[in-house]
Formats: structure tokens, C-alpha cells, sequence
């Protein structure tokens, strides 16, 4: 694996950390800033909303850039509006904050894709995606965790100040690792590969992707307050089991980069029935610590190996778009992002109380299913079609 793929990793660390690290912080700025819960849990659907919007427009903007250029233009601008957030009084200007960084977020990954897939040899984007996607489990690891200390010590606000300290050494290593090359357009239109979302199995495969991430978002967002109010765990060990959420999450991450290229009906169709269930079993159990210690690690593994799986085949599925095709996938991770919180925040706002999310993302990923059955997304493909063996679908 090409060092600068690592590179691109450690800026996607940051980044993830800023998109996650609210789930450890949302009960301290709602009481900070004066707003509810599902208020300051809609920071994280902003972000998503941001990501959506931008990861194909940010793609688009950088056609005629250099991608090392658009990659330094687009976190320069995410460790500046972070500085923002850690200063602002205002929850209005925060959560315009969030949708910028987003924007910057979306087209750093969706450049950052393309840029890495180019790296490896066409039948490794499993295993490249993988490697990216660890940057953010990583995040889960040490980044949000972290966060969410430093927010019991220091603040919500020390959180944001240390995003923007890590994604300093970020743009010095990209700055010296990636290589300059020309700009992607050369040979290629915005046009052109926009037409490639009249393929069904890449729409099929963004929908997968949305639902099932939405299904994770949801129940993350809420983590917190779930484990204090509900599962009668102490705020002293929020930081330990989000950590153990990351720990999963980089596991199922890792498989998910083994099994993508070669089993992605697999893992898609058994990890996620497995999955569905298991945010089933989380809310029955959900008021005693023990079952929830076992169950966050293990649902975070299954929730990102099937969610990476369906990332990756959504670039092999979008063969037509090489420049596109990492924001298209950057964008249905995302959707999910925003469907999830938003879905759980109702529920709660409804009064049906902190397990809710729990049994809205059983629903979101019991729905991806559904839809990968009646699809036939878990049948062989002939081997006459075109680029079948690469799809998989």
C-alpha cells in the first residue's frame, strides 16, 4: 500500500473525529448553548446534510484543480471553521460551522477516494477503502473517546481546539506525500459521469449504503445519553465504551476491506441480517450495562464492515465516473448520517424515550434488506455482463 494512502488516512482521522466526536459532547452543549438534545444532536445531521450537498459539488469544483492542491484547499478550510466552532457563543453559528466543515470534510474524502483508488491496482479498491475508512475508526478509537474527555475536563469547546491541532500536521504530510500530478479533468467531464447514476446497481448499492449507515448514525448520535439515563452507566465511562465502538468499528472496518473484493453478497446480506438484529437485541437489553459493554463493540464492527463493503462497491460499481465516483460513495455514506440522528431525534422528541434510536436503526437496516433482496443484489452476476467480475453485484 502506497505511504501517501496513510497520508490521507491520518487527514481522514481528523476529520472523523470532528464528525463523531459530538456523540460524546451532545448533552454538554445543549446545556452550554441552551438548546435540547435533539437540537444539539441535529449538529451531527447538519454535518451529514453538509457532507451529501458537497461530496459530489466539491468533486465537481475540483475537476480542474490538482488533487493535491483540492486536498490542501479542502482541509485548510476544515481546521479554520473548527477554530470558529471552539469560540462561538452561538448555536446558529455553530451549526453553520458544521455544515462548512462538511462541505470541506466531503471533498477532501470524495478527492481523497478517487485520489487513493488511483494509487492501488483496479482490483484492490476493497482493501484502499478500508484503509481510509480506518482513519475514521481510528477516530472512534482515540479521536472521540478523547474528545469527549477532554469535554468533561476542559469543555465541549477543547474538543474542537484539539480537531484543529491534528489536522495541522495532516496538511504537512499531505503536502509532502501525495504527489502533485495534473488536474483529473483532462479526458473527462462533470457530465459524463453524472450520467452514471442511471446505472441500477450503483443506485442500488448508494441506497444499501444510506440506509445501513443510517442505521449507525442513529444509534451512535444517542449513545451517550443512552448509556447514562437508560443503561445507569456512570459519564466517567462514556469515553471507555466509545472507545470500545471504535475498537469494533476498526475490526469490522479491516474485514470488511478483506471480504469486499471477494465476497460482497456475504457480507452485505449476512453481516447485515446480523446487524439488524442486533440493534433489536441492544434495545430489549439496553437498561443493564453488562449486555451493552458486549453489544457496542460487536454491532460497531458489523455496522462499518457492511458499510465499508458497500462504500467500495459503489466505486466499482461507477467505473464510467473516476473523478464522481468517491463522491457518490461519500454521499450515500452520508445521507444515512443525516436520516439517522434526524429519525432518532424525532423518536425521542415524541417521548418514546432514549432506547428509540436503537429500534429505529433496527428498522433502517432491516429496510437495506429488503431492498438487497427484492433487488436480487445478493444474486450471482453472469459473467458475459460488462464488468461484472468487478462489480460483484
Amino acid at each position: 500500500m502506497p505511504f501517501a494512502v496513510y497520508m490521507l488516512a491520518l487527514a481522514v482521522f481528523a476529520q472523523g473525529t470532528s464528525e463523531f466526536m459530538l456523540a460524546g459532547l451532545v448533552p454538554d452543549i445543549a446545556g452550554d448553548l441552551s438548546v435540547s438534545i435533539p437540537a444539539a444532536g441535529n449538529l451531527t445531521s447538519a454535518f451529514a446534510l453538509g457532507m451529501i450537498i458537497g461530496a459530489p459539488l466539491m468533486a465537481i469544483l475540483s475537476l480542474r484543480r490538482p488533487r493535491r492542491r483540492a486536498l490542501l484547499i479542502f482541509l485548510i478550510t476544515f481546521l479554520l471553521v473548527h477554530i470558529v466552532g471552539a469560540v462561538t457563543t452561538s448555536y446558529a453559528v455553530l451549526l453553520a460551522t458544521r455544515v462548512i466543515a462538511a462541505l470541506a470534510n466531503a471533498g477532501f474524502l470524495a478527492v481523497a477516494l478517487t485520489t487513493a483508488g488511483a494509487l492501488v491496482a483496479g482490483g484492490a479498491k476493497g482493501r484502499v477503502t478500508s484503509v481510509l475508512l480506518g482513519g475514521v475508526t481510528v477516530a472512534c478509537v482515540a479521536g472521540v473517546p478523547g474528545g469527549a474527555l477532554l469535554g468533561q475536563v476542559w469543555g465541549w469547546r477543547a474538543a474542537f481546539w484539539a480537531v484543529a491541532a491534528v489536522s495541522v500536521p495532516a496538511v504537512v504530510a499531505i503536502l509532502r506525500s501525495v504527489p502533485a500530478g495534473p488536474p483529473p479533468s483532462a479526458g473527462t467531464s462533470a457530465r459524463r459521469e453524472l450520467r452514471a447514476l442511471r446505472d441500477t446497481r450503483l443506485l442500488t448499492t448508494l441506497l444499501l449504503g444510506a440506509l445501513v449507515n443510517g442505521g449507525t448514525f442513529c444509534a451512535f448520535t444517542f449513545l451517550a445519553p443512552l448509556l447514562t439515563e437508560v443503561g445507569g452507566i456512570g459519564e466517567v465511562w462514556v469515553p471507555a465504551l466509545l472507545a470500545l465502538f471504535g475498537l469494533g468499528s476498526f475490526a469490522g472496518v479491516t474485514a470488511g476491506g478483506r471480504f469486499a473484493d471477494a465476497r460482497p453478497r456475504r457480507m452485505v446480506l449476512g453481516g447485515g441480517g446480523a446487524l439488524a438484529a442486533g440493534w433489536a437485541l441492544f434495545a430489549l437489553t439496553a437498561g443493564n450495562p453488562v449486555p451493552a459493554v458486549v453489544l457496542v463493540p460487536v454491532l460497531a464492527a458489523l455496522s462499518f464492515a457492511v458499510g465499508s463493503t458497500l462504500i467500495a462497491r459503489a466505486l466499482y460499481a461507477a467505473p464510467t465516473a473516476p473523478t464522481l465516483a468517491g463522491g457518490f460513495a461519500t454521499a450515500a455514506f452520508n445521507v444515512g448520517g443525516a436520516l439517522g440522528p434526524w429519525a432518532g431525534g424525532l423518536a425521542i422528541g415524541a417521548g418514546l424515550g432514549f432506547r428509540s434510536p436503537l429500534w429505529v436503526s433496527a428498522g433502517l437496516v432491516a429496510l437495506a434488506l429488503i431492498a438487497a433482496i427484492v433487488s436480487g443484489f445478493g444474486r450471482p452476476v453472469r459473467e458475459s455482463r460488462p464488468h461484472s467480475a468487478a462489480t460483484g453485484l
